[in-house]
């Protein structure tokens, strides 16, 4: 899954790096049984003892950070470590029962990787994918543009510890973003609930006064008409978008645009005739069958959902479904 981790683990190591700190970039490539963190998690940490990213509650970190004290993490080319292969390690590092996290740290020593950090963080920050395939034996990476995500590879047994012959290949991409049109009091409880998702969450509304009277912190508001901020914000495969005002005016021009993106998720608050009637209007938009079908109206799970809060609860819930969907997994 897309995390906005990704971005803010890479980028402080290419500040780092650009600087000239010896730094380390740390990635969970393999867990068993419960595990505190997903597979490609990221942690990078430099030898001023800074770090950024988790790979556990803590104490995984602070194992890290006292072998980097004794100078004992990868000093030349990436190493393979795993944590809880032994009770005693699952009890010191309060893994989960049974947990397991195998790790490969990267030492970044010197600035031969710049360019092709500074590449994966300006795409991140474009709202793109881009993939690092890591040369594990040896230490070295190349990256390339690709248009979506997919689950992070490890080619070659993990246990026998040995580097050569082995690659990672990992895809960082943009944080998932949720696109709002309307500010009312489903958006409210759908904000608040997205984000603890980790969803960066844009609403839009050209009502300046329910802009105003906005109230969920860490959102990002636009009073704009919602065909214009569609097209500026929300078209990339990392986007959902969902139309709540009630108001054809107002949904219908933001989803005529929404239609035709790259959006993995497009739905409508509404009831089945008033979801019947909308798909009648767009087609008057110029929009195509196949591009209405993408519209999943009415949006959100069927539980029996009736207050705002429950609403808000059916919605992310078919967002959850989906953007697991969206997730391209690559052949083995």
């Amino acid at each position: 899954m897309m995390d906005y981790a990704d971005l803010e683990v890479l980028s402080h190591l290419t500040d780092w790096v650009e600087a000239g700190k010896k730094s380390w970039l740390c990635t969970v490539v393999k867990t068993w049984g419960s595990s505190p963190r997903p597979v490609g998690s990221l942690l990078c940490c430099s030898a001023d003892g800074e770090v950024v990213g988790s790979l556990s509650g803590g104490c995984i970190e602070e194992d890290l950070l006292e072998r980097l004290h004794q100078g004992k993490l990868a000093s030349v080319k990436p190493e393979l470590l795993i944590y809880g292969a032994t009770q005693e390690e699952v009890e010191r590092f309060q893994l989960p029962c049974g947990g397991q996290l195998h790790v490969v740290i990267e030492p970044m020593l010197d600035n031969s990787n710049l360019l092709a950090l500074l590449q994966m963080t300006e795409r991140l920050k474009s709202r793109e994918c881009i993939e690092r395939i890591l040369d594990v034996g040896s230490g070295k990476f190349e990256v390339k543009a690709v248009d979506r995500f997919r689950h992070l590879e490890f080619d070659g047994e993990f246990e026998d510890f040995e580097t050569t012959g082995k690659t990672l290949t990992q895809t960082y991409g943009p944080r998932f973003q949720l696109f709002l049109i309307g500010a009312g009091n489903v958006s409210l409880y759908l904000a608040q609930m997205a984000q603890m998702l980790d969803y960066h969450v844009v609403v839009c509304d050209p009502r300046e006064e329910m802009i105003e009277q906005w109230s969920v912190d860490g959102v990002q508001l636009i009073n704009d008409m919602p065909d214009d901020a569609v097209k500026a914000h929300a078209n990339d495969p990392s986007t959902a978008i969902v139309a709540l005002t009630h108001d054809p005016r107002i949904d219908d021009m933001g989803l005529m645009e929404a239609l035709k993106t790259d959006a993995y998720f497009i739905g409508a608050m509404g009831s089945t005739r008033t979801s019947a009637k909308r798909r009648e209007r767009l087609k008057l938009l110029e929009l195509t069958e196949e591009e209405i079908d993408r519209l999943h109206g009415p949006v959100g799970l069927a539980i029996g959902s009736k207050t705002p809060a429950e609403i808000a609860i059916a919605i992310l819930a078919q967002l959850t479904e989906m953007r697991a969907k969206s997730v391209v997994v690559s052949p083995q």
